[in-house]
């Protein structure tokens, strides 16, 4: 009786094929299985919350210059910022509900550029009045020195200052929690959490240095992105024909 099965030898060759192929499927799979999520990474996507947050600070307090844009919100109302700040000041600009204005501080000499909706508007009120309005026609697109004991000089300030601002921004409040991997614009980040998020959520880079890349405030208070870190720009005073002195205090049309 004659036998149909294949040889010895040939079902030995089809064995070790078969084994040989299920071990590079199965070494296949698993390097995509557990491909590392940090790899080409700066390491810090593997550290614990609060390293994270240490590392972003290092990073930002050792970084000469950043650029700092998006939406505040506080019980003044919502501001859109657009700075950018440096040790030795600061320029940019701000919106608010009623008005636009240009903020440039070189050292202590601090210069607001605004419209007419802000000299002309009570900030509060949104009313307009006559004082505002006078202040208006000579104070409306010129550079007006704020003087150093005027009520808003420490406010307007307080926007020019690269430490103030980064202080209120990189302060997650309550436990910290380490969250998803993100992209701000191209950059892949890694999360961390105040809470849940109610906390605030600061981005920080996943390349490079460390440096926090943005920043959403706990209950719907704004989100703020982090960009050009390091990179210097000039501050110039303007010039005085674009200047107005307009004495020891500004109109309380400003506030």
């Amino acid at each position: 009786m004659t036998s149909s099965a294949p040889p010895v030898r040939i079902r030995r060759r089809r064995t070790a094929l078969a084994v040989v192929l299920s071990a590079g499927l199965t070494a296949a799979l698993t390097a995509c299985g557990g491909e590392d999520p940090d790899q080409g990474t700066n390491g810090v996507g593997k550290l614990a919350a609060a390293e994270i947050e240490k590392k972003a600070q290092a990073a930002a307090e050792s970084a000469d210059a950043v650029r700092l844009a998006g939406t505040l919100v506080s019980k003044g109302g919502t501001y859109k910022l657009n700075m950018r700040l440096k040790e030795k000041g600061g320029a940019g600009s701000v919106v608010s509900k009623n008005s636009t204005f240009e903020l440039l501080r070189i050292g202590d000499e601090l210069y607001l550029k605004a419209d007419s909706g802000f000299w002309s508007h009570d900030e509060k009120s949104g009313a307009q009045s006559d004082a505002g309005g006078a202040a208006a026609d000579k104070l409306q697109d010129k550079y007006v020195k704020v003087p150093e004991g005027d009520p808003t000089y420490k406010q307007l300030r307080g926007f020019t200052d690269k430490k103030t601002l980064l202080d209120g921004l990189l302060s997650l409040h309550g436990t910290l929690n380490k969250g998803g991997r993100e992209k701000v614009g191209a950059t892949r980040t890694v999360q961390i959490t105040g809470g849940k998020g109610e906390g605030g959520t600061l981005d920080v880079s996943l390349e490079g240095t460390p440096y926090p890349l943005r920043f959403a405030r706990g209950g719907g208070g704004g989100i703020v992105t982090l960009s050009d870190w390091g990179k210097d720009f000039p501050l110039e005073a303007p010039a005085k024909g674009d200047t107005v002195d307009y004495g020891q205090q500004l109109p309380k049309t400003s506030s």
